[in-house]
């Protein structure tokens, strides 16, 4: 468990060094948005492109991936938004940013870096393969939940696919994963200098996401919602990766890298999507706040668990 936590502690302490940055003023208010733009638009999209063109591909078919990590997110979503009525007695409109902070979880900021540092570089395939579906189908998720419940009448179910496909059509890490899945067809390779080019962009991509990250939770506030907030952090941090492990290793029966993958990407904290969809519309913000702050800061000890149980597998 010790060797666990020192492979993984760098990661979180790119982390701890943004939010102490925000915090004491280090750097400005705006370089968090700045430092992500950068990370989500040029530097992760470049590892991403680059590893779907030299990478080894996973051995499973990539419906088997999504099935056990989109199932577990499915599963812990719906177990939130029921528990959200009969436990915590809110209204069921709640119940779509409560079950979106249960089942999103932060796979691109913390979750590619830690594949990385656990597996190595055999293992962002797999992640690539995970986070082309992530964002767009959960929102999409999040958006049909809001017109099941009645809560977003101004919405149609056209619209919100119309959205999402405008949503992956502008996202340029899933059209850089498309991209390299292209021209691995070509067989052409990457030029060296180009090749260098991109492995520079590549290798900013995890210490800009992190202390991105870091600099992103000065904003977000845990206060009062203990029954709330416990909840989510249980179902996500406990009980997801439990139900993705089991889909991934008994029911799609996967290699164990992909296993890994799919288990360590759901024990990942709630991702900050939840909280902008919750802001957005309205319904449980401060939930979500709450969740994506108290999970991250749980999250160093219960990813150094879920990798040390994997190993131990």
């Amino acid at each position: 468990m010790l060797e666990v936590l020192a492979v993984i502690s760098p990661i979180f302490a790119l982390i701890a060094l943004g939010y102490v940055a925000g915090r004491l003023g280090w750097l400005p208010e705006n370089a968090s948005s700045g430092l992500a733009v950068f990370s989500f638009t040029l530097a992760i999209p470049a590892m991403l492109f680059r590893s779907m063109v030299v990478a080894d591909l996973p051995e499973s078919e990539p419906y088997r991936i999504w099935g056990a990590y989109f199932g577990a997110a499915f599963g812990t979503w719906l177990l939130a938004a029921v528990l959200t009525a009969i436990y915590l007695r809110r209204p069921a409109a709640d119940g779509v940013s409560i079950g979106m902070s249960a089942g999103f979880a932060n796979v691109v900021m913390i979750g590619i870096p830690l594949c990385l540092v656990a597996f190595g570089p055999e293992s962002a395939a797999t992640s690539a393969i995970i986070v082309a579906l992530h964002s767009p189908l959960l929102w999409l998720m999040a958006s049909l939940h809001l017109l099941l419940v009645g809560s977003d009448r101004d919405t149609s179910l056209g619209s919100a696919m119309c959205q999402v496909f405008r949503d992956i059509a502008g996202n340029t890490i899933i059209v850089a994963i498309v991209a390299g899945l292209l021209w691995r067809q070509t067989e052409l390779g990457l030029h060296p200098q180009l090749d260098q080019i991109v492995q520079m962009l590549a290798k900013a991509a995890i210490p800009s996401a992190l202390v991105s990250l870091g600099l992103s939770l000065v904003g977000f506030r845990i206060a009062g919602q203990l029954p709330t907030l416990s909840m989510i952090v249980v179902l996500k941090l406990i009980m997801m990766p439990l139900c993705a492990w089991y889909l991934a290793s008994e029911v799609f029966e996967l290699p164990a890298l992909e296993v890994g993958v799919i288990t360590v990407f759901a024990a990942m904290p709630t991702g900050a999507n939840a909280y902008l969809f919750a802001a957005k519309h309205g319904r449980a913000t401060n939930s979500a706040s709450g969740a994506v702050a108290l999970g991250t800061l749980l999250s160093m000890t219960t990813a150094a668990a879920t990798i040390y149980l994997l190993n131990q597998g």
